[in-house]
């Protein structure tokens, strides 16, 4: 099975908080295939450069390191994902969120995700 981990749920995990749900975890750890989306790594970058985010180590390292041990693919943006952002309604008004949400309608791959707005655009959320 094919996931796609969505932002929160890949900081989650790298920073141990308890708040990822036990089912989000396991699908974590399994050998599924996952993916991040680069939306997700653009996101954290600009979040650490503006002081929003922090972690231990330097976000290099941190992104690094959990491709590596949880074997991510990166999800790269194409031009159908964004035509597809184009044409969705207004549920989310995050851009990241909306282009991870177009990324998993296109390629037709579940989240996972906390985040219940994601439920209006008619994929699969797994958390």
């Amino acid at each position: 099975m094919k996931y796609i981990v969505d932002t929160h749920a890949f900081i989650w995990y790298a920073i141990g908080d308890k708040r990822l749900s036990p089912k989000a975890l396991r699908l974590l750890e399994s050998d599924n295939e996952k993916f991040i989306s680069i939306a997700s790594i653009w996101e954290m970058a600009i979040k650490v450069n503006l002081g929003h985010l922090e972690f231990k180590n330097s976000f290099d390292e941190i992104v690094s390191n959990q491709i590596d041990l949880l074997n991510y693919r990166i999800l790269n943006i194409d031009l159908e994902h964004l035509f597809k952002v184009s044409a969705m309604e207004l549920h989310h008004r995050d851009p990241f969120d909306r282009l991870i949400v177009s990324q998993a309608l296109v390629e037709k791959i579940p989240i996972i995700s906390v985040d219940e707005k994601f439920d209006n655009y008619g994929i699969e959320r797994i958390w």
